[in-house]
């Protein structure tokens, strides 16, 4: 890690996830300086977790020569619906035995220094537009691709919360108002079931039962498992349904882009998370943003489609502790 020209004061980023934590330290630019991950082992309680959020957080201080008397603050981000203000998870589906959990300040008292609490996705949004592709704009809509859909929304250096902390839950957008396709949160016809990782899996397996034809089936005859890389990687090679499906995944989320443009107007909307399809470093991915900035001119106003800045999100998954500590920065920073 880069630990040359560093700007204090420091801070300390968390990013919780249902498998893995990862923490990291970085300056008052953004520029990390030592991070860590450990496993969340989260089915053993949130006790448990809050230990493995300090052993990473004191790792990655360690890595950057920093001690708990350096640090300015911590910022914390996790999944699920929570009381921001009042830093309570509420019931988080992927951190199971952790509901009703006062884990910002339970984090704060065992680490011993002074604790924000932030949604996941709102960090990862806040740690592009300090840090990332978007440190240039005003504005951003931030959306994460992967098993569902997550989306943060950043204006000015203020983040989107809403009054019950549930702003920008984006990926739940009603696309289909008739017979949709059912998610996962028992809605029917929202952005996440049709354009969430589960979703395109289900749509390749409902083709596939039609009768359509693909390197897909090989794969699966041969024991694998279908999952969106085993897709991607068939695209890759030429498939037309695969190819299909995920060009289909774009023109999905740019109605999903469309419709949150026309409410916010960012300047610049960002994809990140795991489903982006190998980004701008690959055919496919450059392909995928394309289709997506394609569907926004169809669709969007002629002043919102020509101007907004549509790409991909660079700070990979570093997003997540870069944001959460930069939401420390905002509320301690000098």
């Amino acid at each position: 890690m880069n630990t040359q020209n560093r700007q204090p004061p420091f801070y300390v980023g968390i990013d919780v996830g249902g498998t893995n934590i990862k923490a990291g330290v970085v300056d008052d630019s953004g520029t990390p300086l030592g991070q860590s991950s450990v496993p969340t082992l989260a089915e053993r309680g949130p006790v448990v977790g809050l230990e493995n959020m300090v052993r990473a957080a004191h790792a990655a201080m360690g890595q950057a020569g920093l001690t708990t008397h350096d640090v300015h603050g911590i910022g914390l981000a996790t999944p699920g619906t929570m009381d921001i203000p009042g830093g309570m998870l509420l019931d988080p589906p992927n951190l199971p035995g952790w509901n009703d959990f006062p884990i910002r300040d339970r984090l704060a008292e065992m680490a011993g220094i002074r604790t924000v609490l932030q949604n996941d996705a709102n960090a990862a949004a806040y740690g592009e537009f300090w840090a990332g592709r978007a440190r240039e704009a005003r504005s951003l809509v931030f959306w994460t691709l992967g098993t569902g859909i997550g989306c943060g929304i950043i204006i000015g250096d203020l983040i989107l919360e809403g009054a019950h902390s549930l702003a920008a839950e984006c990926g739940h957008i009603i696309i289909e108002m008739n017979n949709g396709r059912l998610c996962g949160t028992g809605q029917y016809g929202t952005l996440e079931a049709y354009a969430g990782a589960k979703a395109l899996v289900a749509r390749c397996r409902e083709a596939l039962a039609q009768g359509k034809t693909s390197l897909v089936s090989q794969r699966l005859a041969a024991g694998g498992e279908l999952t969106p890389l085993v897709i991607a990687e068939c695209a890759e090679a030429g498939d037309s349904l695969c190819t299909d499906l995920v060009l289909e995944t774009a023109r999905y989320m740019g109605v999903g882009t469309t419709t949150v443009m026309h409410t916010i107007n960012p300047e610049m909307v960002l994809f990140g998370g795991a489903m982006t399809f190998g980004r701008n470093e690959r055919e496919l991915g450059r392909r995928f943003i394309q289709e997506i900035r394609n569907e926004v001119k169809k669709r969007a106003f002629p002043i919102p489609a020509a101007k907004t800045i549509i790409d991909f999100a660079s700070l990979g998954s570093d997003a997540g502790f870069i944001g959460a500590a930069g939401c420390a920065r905002l509320k301690w920073g000098e």
